[in-house]
This record gives structure tokens, C-alpha cells and sequence, in this order.
């Protein structure tokens, strides 16, 4: 093994030492803050926007893995007002059209509610931002196998483009956890892995 080689491994490993911190602050994230007193009920809006490329998601920054773009409303905001300024902010893209195709109330691990929106594609060149490191058109049918799972039912969702929203009841275990550290792990451990 040539030095160079040697120490883009020791750099890798380097960086999941220093994800512990990191995933610390999701674990609390998850498990403790939702719970707090006064905490309200946590509501977020996601988009499967829909191009001539595909479908637009976003690599997330701390807990590393594609996703859908969006986030929470800010006071006063709607829920679609939202989803227009998050996925800009994240992506870089402009939505025109959207409805709304299925709401997700999850408990367990950070319970919420996800309200997901079919989004046709308006303009605008996926870029990067702080909160995402990459952003890429994919195709339906390729979707890369470190999208988190939780997003896979939303994206089918989307597709789907149902007429009325459905409602799906799911809880976020020990399996989802899992399933997101390994994810995060392998994006570490392996760059340019999908």
C-alpha cells in the first residue's frame, strides 16, 4: 500500500472518529429533545420534485446519506411557503407546481410528522449549501442504495402521485437507527459510495 493510499484510509477513519460527536448530538436530537416539556409536536415538509432528469435529492451534511429536500416551517409560514424556501435554500432549485401526496406520522426515534409533496421542477441548477454537500438528479428506477429509508416510502409516494393524500403510520426503531449509522458509515468510510 502506497503512502498516499495508507493515508487516505487513516483520513477516512479519521473522519468517523470524528462523527461520534455528531452522532451524539442526533441521539439527543432524536431521543430526548422531542420529549422535553412544551415541546411542540414537530411537523416537517418534504418534496419529490420531479425534472427531466428525475427526481432531486440532497446528501445530507451531519448524518451522511441522500434524502428528500425540505425541513420545518418558520412562524408564520405555510406549510408550502416552507417547502419552496427549504428546498432553494438546500438545492438550489425552483419548484412550480406542487400537492400534497401523503402524510407520515412516525413515532419513535425523533417522532413527527412528515407532510410529502409532489413538486414539478421550475428552474434553477442543483448547487450545494451548507446543509447539503451535494445535490443530484436521479432517475426513479436508480435511485442510490444510501437514500435513507425512511425516504423510500415518501419518494414511492411521490411517484405515485396520489389524487388525495394517504396517511401511513410508521415507528422509527432500533432497525431504522441501524440502518442510518451504516448508511453514514459506509458514505465515511468509502467516498463517492452511493
Amino acid at each position: 500500500m502506497s503512502g498516499r493510499e495508507c493515508a487516505g484510509r487513516a483520513g477516512r477513519w479519521l473522519d468517523v472518529v470524528a462523527a461520534l460527536p455528531q452522532w451524539m448530538r442526533l441521539a439527543w436530537w432524536g431521543l430526548v429533545e422531542p420529549r422535553l416539556p412544551g415541546r411542540p409536536p414537530l411537523v416537517v415538509h418534504q418534496a419529490v420534485v420531479i425534472g427531466p432528469e428525475g427526481v432531486l435529492l440532497a446528501l445530507r451534511e451531519e448524518l451522511r446519506g441522500w434524502e428528500l429536500p425540505g425541513g420545518a416551517a418558520l412562524p408564520g409560514e405555510s406549510g408550502e411557503q416552507a417547502l419552496r424556501r427549504e428546498v432553494l435554500e438546500e438545492t438550489g432549485v425552483e419548484m412550480g407546481e406542487m400537492h400534497c401526496v401523503a402524510v407520515y406520522e412516525r413515532s419513535g426515534f425523533r417522532p413527527h410528522v412528515a407532510r410529502i409533496y409532489r413538486c414539478d421542477y421550475r428552474s434553477g441548477l442543483p448547487a450545494p449549501s451548507g446543509e447539503t454537500p451535494a445535490v443530484a438528479w436521479f432517475r426513479p428506477d436508480e435511485v442510490p442504495d444510501s437514500l435513507f429509508p425512511w425516504f423510500r416510502g415518501p419518494l414511492a409516494d411521490g411517484l405515485a402521485a396520489h389524487p388525495q393524500p394517504v396517511t401511513r403510520r410508521e415507528s422509527q426503531g432500533f432497525r431504522a437507527i441501524a440502518a442510518g449509522m451504516r448508511i453514514d458509515l459506509a458514505m465515511r468510510v468509502k467516498p463517492g459510495a452511493s
